[in-house]
């Protein structure tokens, strides 16, 4: 334990005063000229112009500077150590894609260029959407949405584009209660009803299940392969076929896509659209280092119906076309998130596909570990193989006065950042662990020192209690969320 204890220096700290809080009244970090053409009031430029100048904190220079630069050195960050978040894939990003995706060749672009000066900026997304197509097994790439919900919804809009051309409107849409929570929540959001499938013990969809719902008002089925307990769908297959009986679509959400890289493809199997997270799968900064990305696959059933424009390739020339009568329209301004592209253009070109399958064999190697590490002292619901992440629940520590809140909180006193809890909802308590495969054996073992020292050791009501900022009130915070600044007169 002593590595551990010397190695716990990295506790999220969350406390830096509000800058309105700090503000100095005629504080600023500029220096303007003396103006010395004629002065134009606004007002006889503008028809609308504000009454009274903008509250806005006034900051010096340096003042600005350290304000931002402490929030984010006392942030929690993948830079710091391992971030088990299950279902979220926060892995470690190659620099290498950082310093492609910021050159000025790149960055510097406008989405205005003509087209001819726009060639190589058009010819990454081309090869990028080729890529994707090999991956997934699927004829249509649509690059536009801009976050894996995004697409989701996107794809939402090609079903139901779909199923109004042949003159029907279906207005359900079943997920599995392993699905993302995003997949109903788009769904809705896209004007369809939910129906829930529970899955077996075994953790899958099962045929029986999905029979007693499929009728002649399903448009699609949404779930996610491998699902959010880190189980292939063993009877996809089946799942499809039944779908597409009932000319229904099946969707797959493809947010843990890293765990099956060169081993499986949608395609394959009969899905019919899927989103990709390239901020996870393929390596682009996740969470508050965004934007996401979230490009989809279609089948051909959905080929007429994708946004647009669309990119070909004539020749050595890449075109954009519009003329599409049946395509849904355009779903994000310009070309979508191009930083984003770049980084996964440059991911999928440094590894190659023997490379991505490794991506896969290494993330199911280091959830299994975490797996063989972890399974006697935590319980597993369901003991079925894993892929990319691993599922336990509290039930072995209720008789120590501890639960999943207390252990999460109280490996932040250990300088790591907690593991998703409770999710999977169909879990009660839930403990999802995802390593990723960009973790070191060592690094994981940390993790599971920490987890294991502290369902050994009593006292951890109160934790995180090593941190600047100690437990909140969690609930308080939900009911009374402050996101305006009252200012003093």
């Amino acid at each position: 334990m002593e590595f551990l204890k010397k190695s716990t220096g990295h506790a999220i700290v969350l406390e830096e005063p509000p800058s309105f809080e700090t503000s100095r009244p005629g504080a600023v970090g500029t220096d303007l000229p003396t103006l010395d053409v004629p002065r134009i009031e606004p007002k006889s430029v503008f028809k609308k112009v504000r009454n009274r100048k903008a509250r806005l904190p006034e900051l010096s220079e340096p003042e600005v500077m350290r304000h931002f630069t402490r929030m984010s050195t006392w942030n929690y960050a993948i830079d710091l150590g391992i971030y088990p978040l299950g279902s979220c894939t926060m892995k470690y990003n190659p620099r290498f894609n950082e310093e492609i995706a910021r050159s000025g060749e790149l960055s510097e672009a406008h989405p205005y260029d003509p087209i001819e000066w726009s060639q190589g900026h058009l010819r990454v997304m081309w090869e990028l959407t080729e890529d994707l197509k090999g991956v997934t097994g699927m004829p249509g790439i649509s690059l536009q949405p801009a976050a894996g919900a995004h697409g989701e919804l996107t794809g939402l809009m090609l079903v139901s584009a779909y199923h109004k051309a042949k003159g029907r409107h279906r207005k359900t849409i079943l997920t599995a209660d392993t699905a993302h929570g995003t997949n109903p929540a788009s769904a809705a959001l896209a004007g369809f009803q939910i129906v829930q499938i529970a899955t077996g013990e075994d953790g899958v969809i099962h045929p029986d299940a999905l029979a007693a719902v499929l009728n002649d008002d399903v448009a699609a089925l949404m779930t996610t392969n491998p699902n959010t307990l880190g189980i292939f769908e063993k009877n996809i297959q089946t799942v499809a076929n039944m779908l597409h009986e009932k000319d229904a679509l099946l969707y797959i959400d493809g947010a843990n896509l890293n765990a099956v890289l060169g081993l499986s493809r949608p395609g394959d199997f009969g899905a019919d659209v899927i989103q990709f997270n390239l901020h996870k799968t393929f390596s682009t900064p996740h969470g508050g280092g965004g934007p996401g990305s979230g490009p989809i696959a279609v089948s051909e059933r959905l080929l007429p119906f994708l946004p647009v424009p669309r990119l070909e390739k004539h020749g050595e020339k890449i075109v954009l076309v519009e003329d599409a009568p049946q395509s849904i329209g355009r779903v994000k301004a310009f070309f979508g998130n191009y930083g984003m592209f770049i980084r996964a253009w440059c991911y999928i070109r440094a590894l190659g596909g023997e490379g991505l399958r490794a991506v896969s064999e290494n993330a199911i190697l280091n959830a299994n570990y975490m797996r063989s590490q972890l399974k006697d002292v935590l319980y597993m619901p369901i003991n079925a193989p894993t892929l990319h992440e691993v599922v336990f629940n509290d039930r072995n520590q209720r008789d120590l006065n501890l639960d999943t809140t207390k252990m999460a909180k109280r490996l932040i006193d250990y300088g790591m950042h907690p593991m998703t809890v409770h999710f999977p909802l169909c879990v009660k308590n839930a403990i999802m662990i995802e390593p990723t495969e960009t973790e070191s054996r060592s690094e994981m073992d940390r993790f599971v020192s920490a987890l294991k020292e502290i369902i050994e050791t009593p006292g951890v009501e109160q934790a995180p209690t090593r941190v600047f900022r100690e437990r909140v009130d969690e609930t308080k915070a939900a009911r009374e969320l402050r996101l305006t600044y009252k200012f003093k007169d």
